[in-house]
């Protein structure tokens, strides 16, 4: 039983803490890359961008097969590379939650690098701060409150993932079963004690995580 309750919550905190170094690193460089910039189809990037905010999960696990899976020339690629193909692994679940994960980061991180008062930014440039000195010592510090925001979201995003995990994923007891899908597959075999146990673990990190994001903003 405590084999059973533990390994898809150990393996949800392992698959949402590498999406979110991954999420962290990708929100940071294209939120900076995009923010006080302006190009011909910026609009249409950002779109993208955001899209996995309000699609259905399934149709971001569709795309994801489409785009991974073994008929593919990405799937083949990692298959010829890494000798097995990516869907139904550990790391199909940490892409499917780096992907729905992705926009709240880079929302959250673009709005706090606009906010940042751009003369500072051409004081520290006169001074002789190169671009890399720059976001490392002015825009990372100026915007931690909005990237940690980010970062808490996108984790607890990550954890609750559940319907592309599940389709690109799958379902499989100690290698991709995640807390979300293991909820599900509890309930559709009547095992509601198991059930409710995970829902009160899954409620009680995302309570504890959002909470600690309000204090952080008071």
């Amino acid at each position: 039983m405590a084999t059973d309750f533990w390994s898809p919550v150990k393996l949800s905190i392992e698959v949402a803490s590498v999406a979110g170094i991954l999420v962290l690193i990708l929100g940071l460089f294209f939120a900076k890359m995009m923010a006080n910039t302006k190009f011909k189809g910026k609009a249409v990037v950002e779109t993208i961008f955001l899209l996995p905010l309000v699609l259905p999960p399934s149709v971001v696990g569709f795309l994801l097969i489409v785009l991974f899976g073994r008929n593919s020339v990405v799937g083949q690629l990692i298959e010829w590379i890494f000798k097995q193909p990516v869907m139904f692994t550990w790391w199909a679940a940490v892409v499917a939650s780096t992907v729905v994960a992705f926009p709240l980061m880079y929302q959250s991180a673009k709005s706090g690098f606009e906010g940042i008062d751009e003369d500072i930014e051409n004081a520290a440039r006169v001074d002789g701060a190169n671009e890399y000195q720059l976001f490392l010592t002015i825009s990372i510090p100026l915007s931690l409150k909005a990237i940690i925001s980010g970062t808490i979201l996108s984790f607890a995003r990550a954890l609750g993932e559940f319907g592309a995990t599940l389709m690109f994923a799958g379902n499989i007891p100690g290698k991709t079963q995640t807390i979300s899908t293991a909820i599900y597959i509890a309930m559709d075999s009547g095992n509601m004690d198991l059930a409710w146990l995970w829902v009160m673990c899954l409620i009680a990190i995302s309570f504890f995580m959002l909470i600690g994001l309000q204090l952080m903003k008071s």
